[in-house]
């Protein structure tokens, strides 16, 4: 389900911000970008999420804000082997270029921030900055939640417009079959008639052959699973829970009914002309279904 959240912790002139966005994803696709020195607290940050959030693309980022320069450290050593670099390479090649001081400061290693890899080797700095990571990380996950909530119940409705079609067009397609054993019958004397030229054709006979041909084609079985399918799909809306998976079983099996009810509609005359247009209409609908369903965990 799509969203986004962020959230701000600040403490003792520093402060960890987070940002959240998720897109639809058949599972938790999980991408997170920290500072460099944060990876210690990357197995929590990730079991927090999953505490919380079953599937989806979720992005997340992590940023760490000190405020003014009190809170920046340069490595001068480091900063001095890049500039010892930097010299040596003017001398070799002839450059007479000046060293750029900003681009210096841009490189890896060179500034550091509280909570940098530095001090990160420190249990009291990780105990420190893993809560506060803690804390914005909820809130975030709060507010996505919010908004995907939101979302979620604006979505059930959506869905529940698309099982009710899918509903009514199964019992048309139920006071259709009614029609088509006697388009059957029709349809099967027209062409005998046509194949012997006029000869007589036993009654009985004809009605056999036509009950035989209706009963190949019979799509009782199908649609009553199709209603089934669809009371079931609405519980599991109207439930609590993770249903996701759930929901994408029972669109698998939708999906086959509405094939073999297509497979099996009777070309006969207008009535299997009608079931065929309302099969390839359940069809669409379902498959509107499938791509909501991403959405749901």
């Amino acid at each position: 389900m799509t969203g986004f959240a962020q959230a701000r912790v600040e403490r003792e002139g520093a402060a960890v911000r987070i940002n959240l966005r998720s897109v639809n994803h058949r599972f938790l696709d999980l991408h997170l970008r920290m500072p460099d020195g944060f990876e210690v607290f990357e197995s929590r940050i990730r079991q927090a999420v999953r505490d919380r959030i079953r599937r989806g693309h979720l992005d997340v980022n992590v940023y760490h804000e000190t405020s003014g320069t009190a809170g920046i450290e340069v490595n001068r050593e480091v900063a001095a082997g890049y500039m010892k670099a930097v010299e040596q390479l003017r001398g070799e090649f002839g450059i007479k270029t000046e060293p750029d001081l900003i681009a210096l400061f841009r490189l890896p290693g060179v500034v550091a921030a509280p909570g940098d890899a530095g001090e990160l080797h420190s249990e009291e700095v990780q105990e420190k900055l893993g809560a506060q990571i803690d804390e914005c990380l909820q809130q975030a996950l709060q507010r996505l939640e919010t908004m995907r909530r939101a979302e979620g119940e604006s979505l059930t409705r959506e869905m529940h417009g698309i099982l009710g079609r899918i509903s009514s067009r199964t019992k048309e397609i139920e006071g259709l079959l009614v029609l088509v054993r006697p388009a059957f019958a029709r349809r099967l004397a027209e062409r005998l008639q046509d194949l012997l030229s006029g000869v007589q054709i036993d009654p009985a006979r004809l009605a056999q052959e036509a009950a035989l041909l209706a009963e190949r084609s019979d799509v009782s079985e199908e649609l009553a699973r199709l209603h089934s399918h669809v009371e079931q799909f609405q519980k599991l809306l109207s439930g609590a829970g993770e249903t996701g998976k759930k929901l994408d079983f029972l669109l698998q099996e939708m999906q086959r009914e509405a094939n073999t009810l297509l497979s099996k509609t009777p070309g006969v005359e207008a009535e299997g002309l009608a079931i065929t247009t309302l099969a390839l209409e359940i069809k669409s609908d379902i498959e509107k279904l499938r791509e909501q369903a991403l959405n749901i965990e």
